[in-house]
């Protein structure tokens, strides 16, 4: 971790505001609330817009599960996000990413890639660092994902890089549960 103690510690279920506790009600019914969303949370009005975005991101994308992914784990790596990529190798395992792809992807899209999983990393890759996707990716993006799904893919991009922005700045230490970076 870049931090070893939050800058902003996240909320305790005693300390919880009632308007923190309506906010936080959906993901505490679905198991609990991890660090991210108890550290979101210390800022209401910001919470109540970043939340229906980073729903649309997660569960509303056009983009396949397992490709979104890919792009995530790829944006938490180069970002050194660590909470983000342990957060995300979770959710990737369930969108059916490989341990062995999981490993691939710190490599990026010259590691043993095919097409799209290739052009999908060269794009997170290329987005990172230029702000933008090349001619020559996105015809290869385009042969295999719609218009649609590459703005949802840019947007990705954009969301996971804003959090791993904000959780390395936070500080936002990792849940028991997750793993971090490979050693």
């Amino acid at each position: 971790m870049r931090r070893s103690s939050p800058r902003i510690p996240p909320v305790t279920d005693e300390a919880l505001s009632d308007e923190q506790r309506k906010l936080l009600a959906p993901i505490m019914e679905q198991g609990g609330a991890d660090n991210v969303f108890r550290t979101m949370v210390q800022h209401p009005k910001l919470y109540k817009r970043w939340i229906v975005f980073a729903n649309h991101v997660l569960f509303k994308s056009t983009l396949p599960a397992r490709e979104r992914e890919i792009a995530i784990l790829r944006v938490g790596w180069l970002c050194q996000a660590e909470y983000e990529w342990a957060q995300h190798v979770e959710i990737g395992r369930r969108a059916g990413i490989t341990d062995d792809e999981i490993a691939k992807i710190v490599d990026g899209p010259d590691a043993d890639w095919k097409n799209p999983d290739r052009a999908l990393l060269q794009a997170v890759d290329e987005l990172h660092r230029n702000k933008d996707i090349s001619d020559d990716t996105w015809e290869k993006l385009s042969e295999h994902f719609s218009d649609k799904q590459i703005m949802d893919l840019v947007f990705a991009v954009g969301q996971y890089t804003l959090v791993s922005m904000a959780l390395n700045t936070f500080g936002v230490q990792l849940d028991d549960r997750l793993e971090g970076f490979p050693k």
